[in-house]
């Protein structure tokens, strides 16, 4: 442990936080009697808090942090920014510059596919309002192509597509569908290809992902082919744990969607942008969307920014056949945003970030996680470029879960945070996502630590008699 940070009064800062802050998917009770952890300063891949424990940050933030903390490019371009045009509208027949640089550039980066081109961006300032703008879009193209009875957009159980009224009914997350009236109507779903948790006794991987691809099929015949609109889904399901579809899914997907013609929602929040290996990744996987939502690692995080690549399909029917477009954001094209987006990606390709998951540190993480994957309380170890997820099971051999009652993630999460590294819990599920400028070495880091929450959460489970 370092010194604490003298100039913060922690218990006022606690107490304050616990009085005004209404934190994001927390049990506000709960936390005011914990008190929250001061995170008072990042740098690279670690964070501290204000009583000086550093931590190793294998979360990026929130997904989002891909060039890691302290990065002068990001923070002078948004100062420089802010002293020539901190902010305008784009409603009024105008545009500025930033923005209108980053969507050519993501154009550019936005790879085509089959003849598929994603030329036009719609600005936004998260995942959430993008996949907001998506159901808008989405609509709006039927109702334009003659038929507006296609309505139903549908999504995945344990998808996450934002905590909006659109964007949290668009995700299956029941939790949030309990509050607040969810889902909105005309919002379906499917179930999510989790091999451990849906395939049939003696059923193999690539079987399954065809056969969890069929549930699409299924669901549209159900509905009426004529009724659906689109499907969303994110490459790899991050809030859901790092739920990695087989490598038959997507291409069975493909040919559903387009057997019916409906839209496909790339949903990258989280993948794109070179946690995958690839700028989107749907390049990775080999299918063909009409939209991709985009957000988080575009600006690595230092300032919020979201979006929406709109395919060919899509924005040649809004262009020219749409006239006004009654949908929007204040900060739609903030310009300061997209010149920190513009500083992030320049810092991506001059550190060939995008290449090193590819070929360097995502087959790296593979690596030493199948050697934690040998630990006893793992009963599976998954990566995907730069994101990883580790089942945790009562007995892997017999693949025995946890009965209710013993929370063996919230469990690890808490000896993570008393060693100086920071994974997410979700149920049995331990996941990282670690920023893209870590090398092998310092995943060798990750990894030690890893194997030492692993060694503490077990030794707890045998002590209680648990395990």
């Amino acid at each position: 442990m370092n010194a604490p940070d003298k100039a913060i009064d922690i218990e006022t800062i606690q107490a304050q936080d616990a009085a005004h802050f209404l934190h994001p998917f927390t049990d506000f009770k709960d936390l005011a009697s914990r008190g929250s952890k001061v995170i008072v300063k990042a740098e690279g891949f670690y964070v501290w808090d204000a009583e000086g424990n550093k931590m190793l940050d294998a979360m990026s933030g929130l997904w989002c942090v891909n060039v890691g903390y302290g990065r002068e490019e990001l923070a002078n371009a948004a100062r420089n920014q802010m002293m020539k045009l901190p902010y305008y509208n784009s409603f009024f027949q105008t545009t500025n510059v930033p923005a209108v640089e980053l969507a050519t550039r993501l154009a550019k980066l936005a790879p085509a596919v089959d003849g598929r081109t994603f030329e036009h961006v719609f600005y936004s300032s998260s995942g959430s309002e993008s996949n907001d703008s998506n159901v808008r879009m989405v609509r709006r193209y039927w109702d334009l192509m003659g038929q507006p009875q296609r309505k139903v957009i549908i999504g995945r159980v344990n998808g996450y597509h934002g905590s909006t009224m659109a964007g949290a009914s668009l995700g299956g997350m029941s939790g949030m569908h309990a509050q607040g009236d969810l889902p909105i109507p005309n919002i379906k779903h499917i179930d999510q290809p989790y091999f451990f948790d849906k395939a049939l006794p003696g059923e193999l991987e690539a079987d399954f992902g065809v056969r969890a691809a069929g549930w699409l099929e299924a669901k549209i015949v159900e509905l009426g082919a004529d009724t659906v609109a689109a499907f969303i889904a994110e490459p790899v399901q991050g809030a859901g744990g790092v739920i990695i579809a087989p490598d038959t899914y997507w291409p069975e997907i493909q040919r559903i969607v387009d057997k019916y013609g409906i839209l496909l929602i790339s949903d990258e929040v989280i993948c794109a942008f070179g946690r995958l290996g690839h700028w989107f990744a749907y390049e990775k996987f080999g299918y063909k969307p009409d939209l991709i939502t985009f957000a988080k690692a575009v600006t690595s995080g230092y300032i919020p920014l979201g979006g929406v690549m709109v395919g060919d399909r899509v924005a040649k029917v809004l262009i020219e056949q749409g006239g006004e477009f009654n949908h929007g954001y204040t900060y739609s094209g903030h310009p300061v945003a997209c010149a920190v987006a513009l500083a992030n990606l320049d810092v991506m390709e001059q550190e060939g970030l995008v290449d090193r998951v590819r070929t360097e540190t995502g087959p790296y993480l593979a690596q030493v996680f199948a050697q934690l994957g040998e630990h006893p309380l793992v009963g599976q170890a998954e990566t995907c470029g730069m994101m990883g997820a580790l089942l945790l099971l009562k007995n892997k051999t017999t693949g025995e879960v946890f009965p209710e009652g013993v929370d063996v993630g919230m469990m690890c999460r808490t000896h993570c945070f008393d060693n100086g590294l920071i994974m997410r819990a979700v149920g049995n599920r331990m996941i990282v996502a670690p920023p893209l400028i870590m090398r092998s070495a310092d995943i060798d880091e990750l990894a030690q630590r890893i194997k030492l929450v692993l060694d503490k959460t077990l030794e707890q489970l045998r002590a209680t008699g648990q395990i």
